[in-house]
This record gives structure tokens, sequence and C-alpha cells, in this order.
């Protein structure tokens, strides 16, 4: 056994062992015997000891020191955090407040990210709004039928989920109040009033409304569609569905109830008089979403100073075409997203293209430069243009993408598309945006001349009258039938004069009436 096998430190209250430097190995392999290993646990207690001592004089320091104050509010501050605000994001051409048409959650629900929230109507679409985070919902800012605001809070979510009933402020009916009828004599013989006194009083207390479910507000939107049909407030049905929701059948029973009320109604006094004719009675309509943001749209149009050219458009050869390419698509085989049957607008849409690339302010906007705060020209490289459509909804101006790369039938596919969907009442948000020059096509419907009214953010419209079959001269001075129809333009007159206009519209007139010049400018 080594004569120095271990050596003892001392150092800040605190003991450890270090093995000699002589065959340190070879004696913990095989020399270490009993008095060694009794001398180690002794250490290890003398060890123990110097810890629990060191640790000892540490509390006391720590409970020498003045109190520290509680971090109360970190706990609190922590609590308000885990509440996310959801935003309603903006969906773009300028839009700053939807209608809420139905939600999808109610307060106390358990979301998942990406799952529905609600389901909005801007003036020209309805979307579905989707949580960006996964918890439990606790606020709604808006009921159902309100306008939110773009930019702004319209539900709050807990994200750590760990929502309780007491943290939900539950809206609560408002309890109706006992209404006292003053003390009044009361029209009545002399002999009553002396047994009941000079005064009667009661109180009447109101039948209490029946409670609705916590799913009242909530319906699919084919029962919302029908409650608007019929004008009936879906919260004054009483809803047999899961806790409390609207089905179709109460509304059809509630109307029925309704109708037969007002069948054993009594008539009123103003029914049993004749009506003066030559009183005039008006009716207060409220403007519907739709017409209301074109109402807000269309005014500031109006700021824009227009500019109207008008000229006759000679449709004969493009009618001859058009009967062509009609009868190749009838013979093709039938491929999925190519229309069956071309109109004539998609024609007058690539015609208008191709004046893009020649006259390439029509395809510009009018801005405010940032860096000089003056007027300015921004011009934009793509051709998407904007199609007015008269829609179950209203007016709306859905946009083709990028015309410039488009061939005709590809024009009259997206054409085609765009109109289902508007009929449906289903375009999106994106159908919309991006436009950079508009076309009308008031004659399908009918009218031979218009005044196109400039779209905000654009500088040119084009109003496409009714083609009508009118006589005409030829080269030979012989009367033809012809087919014409009107082009009406609107310009902004700050930046286009009448000359450039002018131009454009009869470089759009020769291609339209010359349709072969379509095929030298494909690109």
């Amino acid at each position: 056994m080594p004569t120095e096998p271990l050596r003892l430190y001392h150092s800040q209250q605190l003991l450890f062992f270090e093995p000699a430097q002589d065959d340190c190995a070879g004696f913990f392999s095989s020399q270490l015997q009993l008095p060694a290993i009794m001398f180690l646990q002794r250490g290890s207690r003398v060890l123990r000891t110097q810890w629990q001592t060191a640790k000892g004089m540490s509390q006391m320091a720590m409970t020498s020191r003045p109190p520290i104050a509680s971090s109360r509010w970190f706990s609190e501050s922590r609590r308000l955090m885990v509440i996310k605000p959801v935003l309603l994001a903006d969906i773009g051409e300028g839009i700053v407040e939807c209608e809420v048409i139905q939600w999808f959650v109610e307060p106390g629900a358990r979301v998942e990210e990406f799952s529905p929230l609600c389901e909005v109507q801007s003036d020209k679409a309805s979307v579905e709004i989707t949580s960006r985070f996964s918890g439990v919902v606790k606020k709604l800012y808006y009921e159902a039928g309100e306008m939110a605001k773009v930019g702004k809070a319209f539900v709050d979510i807990d994200i750590e989920g760990d929502a309780k009933a007491e943290d939900i402020e539950p809206v609560a009916p408002e309890q109706p109040e006992k209404v006292a009828i003053p003390s009044t004599p009361i029209a009545a013989s002399d002999s009553i009033l002396e047994q009941k006194g000079n005064t009667i009083s009661e109180e009447v207390t109101p039948t209490p409304q029946k409670e609705k479910g916590k799913c009242a507000n909530l319906a699919t939107p084919a029962v919302r569609h029908l409650s608007k049909e019929l004008k009936i407030d879906i919260m004054d049905i009483d809803g047999t569905g899961r806790d409390g929701r609207v089905l179709k059948e109460d509304i059809y029973k509630f109307v029925k109830a309704r109708d037969v009320a007002d069948q054993q109604a009594p008539p009123s006094l103003a029914s049993t008089f004749p009506q003066d004719p030559s009183i005039q009675t008006e009716t207060v309509v409220p403007l519907s979403n739709t017409q209301l943001q074109m109402f807000k749209t269309m005014t500031r149009s109006l700021t824009i100073p227009h500019f109207l050219y008008a000229d006759e458009v000679d449709f004969s050869n493009l009618v001859e075409l058009r009967t062509r390419l009609n009868r190749v698509l009838s013979n093709s085989p039938v491929v999925d997203g190519r229309p069956s049957k071309l109109s004539y607008l998609p024609f007058v849409i690539k015609a208008v293209s191709l004046a893009i690339y020649q006259y390439p302010i029509l395809n510009a906007r009018v801005d405010v430069d940032t860096k000089t705060n003056k007027p300015c020209l921004v011009h934009r490289p793509q051709h998407n243009i904007g199609i007015a459509m008269d829609t179950p909804q209203g007016l709306m101006v859905p946009v083709i993408k990028n015309v410039g790369s488009l061939n005709i039938v590809s024009i009259a596919a997206e054409l085609a598309r765009l109109q289902g969907l508007a009929a449906q009442g289903k375009l999106s948000p994106a159908d919309f945006t991006g436009g950079t020059i508009t076309v009308t096509n008031i004659g399908s419907i009918g009218g031979t001349y218009v005044s196109p009214v400039i779209v905000e953010r654009e500088v040119a419209i084009l109003g496409i009258g009714r083609m009508r079959t009118v006589p005409a001269f030829d080269e030979a001075d012989q009367v033809v039938k012809k087919q014409v129809c009107n082009f009406s333009w609107s310009a902004d007159h700050r930046v286009i004069d009448g000359a450039t206009m002018a131009r454009a519209a009869e470089f759009i007139r020769t291609v339209v009436e010359e349709p072969d010049v379509m095929v030298m400018q494909l690109r």
C-alpha cells in the first residue's frame, strides 16, 4: 500500500479528495482495503455536514434581507397575453368593412388553427374567415348582421385553451321589469270605490320569454338565405335543432303561424276607411350591402373628370368568323374548361388588350408620388381587364388576369368561369383584385348607347351597346345588310386627351372590323 494514498483538501468549507500520484490506478484497483473505505465514508459524512452548514448560512442571509414586493403584475400580464385577438384581414380593393353573415363558433368553443370562424360579405363576395390560432373562443365582437371593420379585432381566442365558464361574460337577456299602474281612480260604481278605497293599484308581470339555446343564432347558409327571402329575423324563431339551431322546418312553421294570426286578427281602423289617393305614401328601404358599397365606390369615381367618346363598329366580318369558329368547336371533342360556344365579348376583350400595347396609358392609374408629393402615372405591364356583370347580388366587376398572354378560347373559358361563379354568388376576393381597365357589355341586356363610369384606380372604361342590323352601302354602291355596334368610351380627362382616346378607339375598331388582324397580333 502506498505511503500517501489520499490527500485531503479543505477550501471554503468544502472537502474533496485527490488520490496520490504514485500508482493511483493500482491503488484503486487492488490495494484499497477496508481502512481506506472507512476513511472515505467518514470523509463523505464530513462533506455532507459542511454542505448543510453552508446551506443554512445562506438561508439565514436571505431571510435577513428586506422583503421584496411580490411580482403580482407579472403573473397577471402572462394571463392577458394568452388572449389573442384575431383581426379581420384586408380582402383587397379598398374594402374597409364587411357584414358578418353568420358565426360558426360561440364563446367557450374549442377551435383549431385554420378552422372556420365566421362568414363575411363584402360588396363583391362572401369570404369565410379562418382562425390563426388553436384555443378557446373567449369573445365575439360582432353579432350576425353587423358591419365588421377591416383591421380590427372581431374575435378573441385563448391560445392556452384553459377558458372557464366564469371567464366568459354571457349576454344575459334583459329581465322584464314589473309595471306598476299608478294609483288613479277607476271608472266604476261608487259602491266599489267605497269597498276598495279611493285608489286601486296592481302589479303586472309579463310572461317570461322562453330561453333560447346557446346556438340559437347559428344556422346553415341555406336557412339564412331562406330567412332573408321571407324577411324574417332568425332570432325570432324558436329552433328545434341541436342546441336551439334554427332549421328550415322551423321557418316554415313560423311563417304558417304568422299567416294564421294575421287572418284571425281584427281589421284595423285604418283599413276600414278608404285611403286618399291624393296622398302619396313613401316607403323607406335600406340599401343592401352591395348597393351601399356601390354607392360609396361610385361617389368616389365621380370625382374623376370623365371624357366621353363614342363610335360605330361594323361587326359583319366578326359575325362570320365567330360562326366558323363555333362550328369548329361544336365538332371538336369536349375538353374540360373549354367553352362549347364563343360570344362576341372575348374578341372585344382581346382587341382592347392589343390596343394597350400601342397605347399603354390606357392601362395606367393616377397616383401621388410619395417622394415629390405630386400627381404621377403608374404604368402596369399586365392587362387585367375587369368585366362588369349583372348578378343576382347586383353589379360585380371580376377581373380576367393577364389577357395579353391568352388567346380567344382561353379568354372565353375564363369569362365563362367568372360568370358561373357570379351567378352563384361564389366569387372570391382574388377574382376582383388587380383590375387595370374595364369593359361593360350593356348591349347583352339592351341599349344602344351608354355613358359608363370609370372604375376607381383606372383611367378608361369601354361600354358595348346592342348589336343591330342596319342597311348600308358597299364599295359598289349596293345596299347591303351590316351588323353594327356602338362603342362608348369614358376616359380620365386629367391624363388622357381626346386625340389619344380617338386613336386608341380607332385601333380597336380596325381590329374588330378585320378580326383576322388578331391572328397577326397574337403573342
